[in-house]
C-alpha cells in the first residue's frame, strides 16, 4: 500500500474533473478523496497499490474532455487508512 498527494493545475474546476477522478479511483480500487482548492487546483490524495496508482495518475494528468491540464504534482505521503473514494465539497 502507498499513498500520494496529487495537486493538478490548469483548467480543472468546472469541468468535471471530480466526478471524473472518481471513477477512474473506484475502477482501479484507489482510496482516499478529490477536492477542489481555492486556488484553482485540483487535489487528490489517492491510496492503494503500486501498479494502480501508476495507472490512475497517467489517467487523471490527462483529466476529462473539458479540462486542460497544465502541471501535475505528485508527492509521496502517508497512508491514512480510507475506507472508500470520495468528492470532498
Amino acid at each position: 500500500m502507498k499513498a500520494i498527494f496529487v495537486k493538478i493545475f490548469g483548467h480543472v474546476q468546472g469541468v468535471g474533473f471530480r466526478h471524473f477522478t472518481y471513477k477512474i479511483a473506484k475502477r482501479l480500487s484507489i482510496k482516499g478523496y478529490v477536492r477542489n482548492a481555492e486556488d484553482g487546483t485540483v487535489e487528490i490524495h489517492a491510496e492503494g497499490d503500486e501498479k494502480n496508482l501508476e495507472q490512475f495518475l497517467i489517467q487523471v494528468s490527462r483529466g476529462p474532455v473539458m479540462a486542460v491540464v497544465i502541471d501535475i504534482r505528485v508527492e509521496e505521503t502517508s497512508v491514512q487508512g480510507y475506507e472508500d473514494f470520495e468528492i470532498v465539497y
